[in-house]
């Protein structure tokens, strides 16, 4: 049988089903998906899309195509959180961003049960899957080379959560400046992941599954 939730968020009515084979139907009034490439926006900006090579925690390649994208808006304030730690000699560097729904049941159903909160659930979308979440650390603009955090990308351990005391001053005061400079543009971190920022608003635009390949 199959149970359908019908919920109120931010005044859109939302309906999920617990199938996670498709995605969820949402009904509401949403704005217009509109996402943009940040290589495009800002070529200063780093990639390092491991969904799209094997070295990531599923060990395949989930991405054809090393890009990434966000709604204008989020890729808008990246942009100038880019600017705003080149003075300091730092730039951003971006793991991912839009994210297809197909890659998040992926990514659900491979994971462990006592690892899920690493992951979103298919049944309710992921805030990479309508275009307002990102994946992003720093990098040393002299070296190019990625700046250390108290723990690394992907990394399904208490070494991930926003507030983990551990490693060296020097790495949580990089992760602190990161997330300072984040939140000083409406995203804010998630409690889990240290390197993941949900843009504001991000629940007004639709969960879609459309690949790299489609967005104009």
């Amino acid at each position: 049988m199959k149970i359908v939730t019908i919920y109120i968020l931010s005044g859109l009515l939302i309906i999920l089903s617990s199938c996670a084979t498709k995605l969820p139907i949402e009904k509401g009034d949403f704005k217009e998906t509109n996402l943009v490439e940040l290589v495009k926006m800002d070529s200063t900006i780093r990639l390092d899309i491991r969904y799209a090579t094997p070295n990531n925690f599923a060990k395949q390649a989930v991405y054809k195509e090393a890009r990434a994208f966000l709604q204008k808006d989020a890729a808008e304030s990246l942009k100038r959180i880019n600017a705003s730690l080149k003075p300091l000699g730092y730039g951003l560097l971006v793991f991912d961003g839009y994210r297809p729904w197909d890659v998040t049941k992926i990514f659900y159903d491979i994971t462990s049960k006592e690892n899920k909160k690493f992951v979103a659930d298919p049944k309710e979308g992921s805030r990479h899957n309508r275009g307002c979440a990102v994946d992003v650390s720093l990098y040393d603009l002299k070296t190019g080379k990625e700046i250390p955090m108290p723990g690394v990308y992907d990394e399904m351990t208490e070494r991930s959560y926003f507030d983990y005391t551990g490693g060296t001053e020097e790495q949580i005061k990089k992760r602190d400046l990161l997330i300072s400079k984040m939140q000083e543009e409406n995203f804010t971190v998630y409690k889990y992941e240290w390197w993941h920022y949900d843009y504001k608003d991000w629940q007004l635009y639709r969960i879609t599954n459309k690949p790299f390949s489609e967005i104009k």
